[in-house]
Order: C-alpha cells, then sequence, then structure tokens
C-alpha cells in the first residue's frame, strides 16, 4: 500500500510502499508527463516530476530506505495453506522535500488534463487513476501539518484542477526548497501552507521572479527551464 508520511523534521515526506505500489506509481508518471518535447511548454515541471520519479525508482532498487512490514501472515494460516514463508513484506521508501513534493502533486494536474485529451475515457484510465491516488496521499499528509484552512484551501485548487504550471519558473521551486531545508522545525511547520498555496496560486512574488528568470534567459537566448540557480543543495539533509 503506498504511503506518505511526514518526516521527523518537518524537512519532507517519505514516500513508501511495496516494490508493485511504487513501480505502479512510476509507470504512470511517465506515461502522464509524456515524451521530451511533448508538451515543451511543461518541460520544466515534467523535469520536476521525473526527478522525483527517479527517486522512487532508485528506492525500488533498494539504493534508499528499506523496512520490513508486516503482512498479516500468521503460523496458522501458513499450516493451513500448507507453506513456509517470511511474515514480513518489504517495504522501500524515499525522502522528498516538501515544497518539491507539493509542486510535483500541482504539476500532475496539468499533465493529467493533457494526457486524458489523448484517451476515450480518461476517468477509468490507470495511470489517472494512479496519479490521483498520489495527490490524494499527499494531500493526507499535509493534513497533519496545515492548519484546516490552509489545507482546505489546498485541496479545493488541487481537487478543481486550476493550477495552471506551463512555462513555470521552476527554479522557484529551488529557491522555497532550500529556504526550507534552512528553516527550522517550527517555522516549517508555521510557514509550509503559505508554502503549498504560493505554489498553487503564483502570486506576486513567484511573478517578479519569474520576470527575473526570463530576463536572463534572454540575456542568453535560454529557454526558461535550462536556467539554473547559483545555490547548491547540501549533501545531507536532516529529514
Amino acid at each position: 500500500m503506498l504511503s506518505i508520511t511526514q518526516t521527523e523534521n518537518l524537512t519532507g515526506a517519505k514516500i513508501s510502499g511495496d516494490y508493485w505500489d511504487l513501480d505502479e506509481i512510476n509507470q504512470s508518471f511517465y506515461a502522464v508527463v509524456g515524451d521530451e518535447n511533448k508538451y515543451y511548454d511543461w518541460e520544466g515541471s515534467r523535469q520536476r516530476v521525473l526527478g522525483i520519479s527517479n527517486e522512487i525508482r532508485q528506492a525500488i532498487q533498494g539504493e534508499r530506505g528499506v523496512n520490513f512490514v508486516s503482512n498479516g501472515l500468521t503460523k496458522e494460516s501458513m499450516k493451513h495453506n500448507d507453506i513456509v514463508t517470511s511474515g514480513k513484506n518489504i517495504y522501500y521508501s524515499v525522502e522528498v522535500l516538501w515544497p518539491e513534493l507539493i509542486f510535483t502533486s500541482i504539476a500532475l494536474n496539468d499533465f493529467a488534463r493533457l494526457y486524458a485529451k489523448e484517451h476515450t475515457h480518461p476517468l477509468l484510465d490507470v495511470h489517472i487513476a494512479t496519479v490521483r491516488k498520489f495527490q490524494s496521499a499527499v494531500g493526507e499528509a499535509l493534513q497533519t501539518i496545515l492548519t484546516k484552512s490552509e489545507h482546505t484551501q489546498f485541496m479545493i485548487l488541487l481537487s478543481r484542477s486550476e493550477t495552471n504550471v506551463q512555462e513555470y519558473a521552476i527554479q522557484f521551486v529551488d529557491m522555497l526548497n532550500l529556504h526550507y531545508i534552512n528553516s527550522t522545525k517550527e517555522q516549517r511547520q508555521k510557514n509550509l501552507g503559505s508554502i503549498a498555496l504560493k505554489l498553487a496560486v503564483q502570486d506576486k512574488e513567484y511573478e517578479a521572479f519569474r520576470n527575473q528568470v526570463i530576463l536572463s534567459a534572454n540575456k542568453t537566448k535560454s529557454d526558461i527551464h535550462d536556467m539554473s540557480i547559483t545555490q547548491k543543495y547540501p549533501v545531507e539533509i536532516e529529514w
């Protein structure tokens, strides 16, 4: 079963599940975002979704966290079915920064909408259903941190698909990630709601930031999604 829970220091969330849970998420992410340049104006957002997809892929290869979880099999049921096996299943996990995970959930709205246009029965499509399950799990995890009002606002925006990450300045996500890493646990608890809404609504701060990125991109004749930040992420993160 897919599980998304907050980390001890609220730095991010832990995505966990068995091999098939996480592989299902991975395959659906790749399906809805399409091939490179299919949705060129969403390329930056596509890269962020595939960034988490890559983390999940490495997790199911055993390169991140590995836990053993009870599968409910008792000695009596093993005896009844004449089998001898482990009473635990392997669950794989990976931590993702909260701003990154929130943005990915928002971006998936756009990709699900674009993907749905090419399918006759999108409401019954397995990949869209998997994406919605992932978004729902993110929303449930946020409920334990955000105030009731913040959570309600964010979930309304997410459920109505009112978000739009076309030509998004993805460097803004990096800025929020780095600021969030350098905050205290108390500051994270207090500010995550405003960060979630800032990513969903794209306020004046974001617009000013995006204009600066566009200005820099024009000087070098680069695409907005090809611009990078100079500040580096820490090698170790206290989750």
